[in-house]
């Protein structure tokens, strides 16, 4: 079964930046479709940015384009979220999740409903 394991976490300042990483336990490319998630205190887990199974094309939710940046790595089956310019509207616990679902275009995709393969979290706080 596949097992994901988030790190990168930290307490930042506003205006930093923090690299997230969510670690696969079998090969990703071509198979499963990853996102990174966030929840914050009394909001519902929402979509930030979702990477397609083979040709890796992106989705981000509007508040995170220009701000965050999902790659891959192929050969170690590594998902990164790249987050610059975090704002305290960013705190909260940021998760990543896997989903075989093939034949959706990237932006149908990238909602919390479609994936059935969880991290466990890894809290980011922006605070000066």
């Amino acid at each position: 079964q596949l097992q994901l394991v988030e790190s990168g976490g930290a307490t930042v300042q506003p205006g930093g930046s923090l690299r997230l990483s969510c670690a696969a336990s079998e090969v990703i490319l071509g198979y499963y479709a990853i996102g990174w998630f966030r929840q914050a205190p009394g909001r519902e887990r929402e979509e930030l940015s979702c990477i397609a199974p083979a040709d890796g094309e992106t989705y981000y939710l509007d508040s995170a384009k220009g701000r965050f940046t999902i790659s891959r790595d192929n050969g170690k089956n590594t998902v990164y979220l790249e987050m610059n310019r975090l704002e305290p509207e960013d705190t909260g616990i940021y998760y990543c999740a896997a989903t075989r679902l093939l034949a959706m275009t990237v932006r149908d995709i990238c909602s919390t409903e479609k994936f059935d393969n969880w991290g466990q979290g890894t809290q980011v706080t922006v605070s000066s």
